[in-house]
């Protein structure tokens, strides 16, 4: 069976401009493979240029309306697009800003009028960077069991209580977040979402050094964060989608999250790993052992099958058509895949897999954090236990009524 996608003579012409742009305006000096989350700050500066860079051609988030700051591009320019970043080592964002990723996304849905033209354009040029701010000390999959409060106080909301595993190094501009704003209220419909400012007074960021990262959109760690509230003032205006309506609110961000619009490319190193094995190393290619060569056949068709559950949803949300499972379904394969992935590029490469030394680690020790985050990515964006609860309901097993999948725009 042949999945090869067929370009057209318009899409041809898309990644010849792509290809263009980006050797014009790919800023020197950025390295092909580093940490997405914990990279030094040289790089992260380069990155951030990138992104205004295509935040100026409405490319940084280009499938959004053109008049907030993205250019309506078509489902297969955004994949044009996002190949042609992938192939020179960066991404859609080429930065961590996991919460403008979900959160535009969110506001696109229920944020008004005033919200839209406030706080889209601002991601969309890559003016600011945003964090999503969800995990507490006694929240996680249960995200419904917050504690972190927003009680009205006038025109603010006063906002007291931690939040966890946030973010990457080097810090952001605004984060958005769900807060309790009725502690007596029905679990589920005491919450609101809000866009809050990073610079507030009464807000500390604490750096937390955990195993591994969970890549770009994730939350598994490397550099994470502990954000801390301590009666921070937060503009009323700054809530979006109406007080205590905030789980329906998020859950257009928790769709996205969950894998319902695909994540185009984000595992393009397994495709970099093969192409490394048939290349010839100190005399020899790895690809010549026949056992080797079965493991990376296994490896192949893994990678591709996540592909193009990921190619489904990125069409079935730009094309606006019917959508149930198939965000935590992708998301649950995604998880499990790199899991045996990770497994099998360590029986291929060996002891070379796990080590840092760039003078011996494949692909610029892409493959040993690689090897690290196929295992803590288990648990961020819900856990694998949590993906087949979602799927479950989505299909009315038990008898129960049909959950309906996030919206999107």
């Amino acid at each position: 069976m042949d999945f090869a996608i067929e370009e057209t003579e318009e899409q041809k012409k898309f990644r010849a401009e792509v290809r263009a742009f980006l050797e014009k305006n790919m800023p020197g000096g950025m390295e092909h493979h580093v940490d997405p989350v914990d990279q030094p700050r040289e790089q992260y500066e380069l990155r951030r240029e990138l992104g205004r860079r295509l935040g100026k051609k409405g490319w940084l988030y280009p499938n959004f309306p053109k008049e907030y700051g993205g250019s309506d591009m078509s489902a297969d320019n955004v994949m044009v697009l996002s190949e042609e970043l992938a192939a020179v080592g960066s991404a859609l964002p080429p930065y961590y800003d996991s919460g403008a990723r979900m959160g535009a996304p969110t506001i696109l849905v229920w944020g008004t009028e005033e919200h839209k033209k406030r706080f889209l354009p601002m991601m969309f040029r890559g003016d600011i960077r945003t964090w999503q701010l969800l995990s507490e000390p006694g929240a996680g999959s249960d995200l419904a069991g917050i504690k972190t409060t927003a009680i009205r106080d006038g025109d603010h909301y006063v906002v007291n209580g931690q939040k966890m595993w946030v973010g990457s190094a080097h810090g952001a501009d605004y984060a958005w977040t769900i807060l309790v704003t009725d502690p007596k209220g029905e679990r589920h419909k005491n919450l609101s979402w809000f866009m809050i400012p990073m610079n507030l007074p009464g807000i500390t960021v604490q750096p937390m050094d955990v195993l591994a990262t969970g890549g770009e959109g994730g939350a598994g760690g490397g550099c994470k964060n502990a954000v801390f509230f301590d009666n921070v003032r937060v503009p009323a205006e700054n809530l979006v989608g109406g007080e205590n309506n905030g789980w329906k609110v998020a859950t257009t961000h928790l769709e996205v999250e969950h894998g319902g619009t695909g994540r185009l490319n984000d595992r393009r190193v397994i495709y970099e790993f093969i192409d490394f094995c048939k290349e010839t190393h100190d005399g020899h290619r790895i690809a010549d052992d026949p056992d080797a060569r079965a493991q990376i056949a296994e490896l192949y068709i893994e990678a591709e099958i996540t592909r193009l559950w990921a190619l489904r949803n990125h069409w079935l949300s730009h094309a606006h058509k019917p959508r149930s499972y198939e965000g935590p379904q992708y998301s649950l394969r995604r998880k499990l895949s790199s899991l045996d992935i990770a497994e099998r590029m360590l029986r291929i490469a060996g002891p070379y897999a796990l080590t840092t030394d760039k003078r011996w680690a494949p692909l610029n020790a892409a493959i040993e954090y690689f090897q690290r985050d196929a295992i803590t990515s288990l648990h961020p964006g819900a856990t694998t236990d949590i993906q087949k609860v979602i799927m479950a309901r989505r299909m009315g097993t038990g008898g129960r009524e049909r959950e309906q999948a996030g919206k999107l725009k």
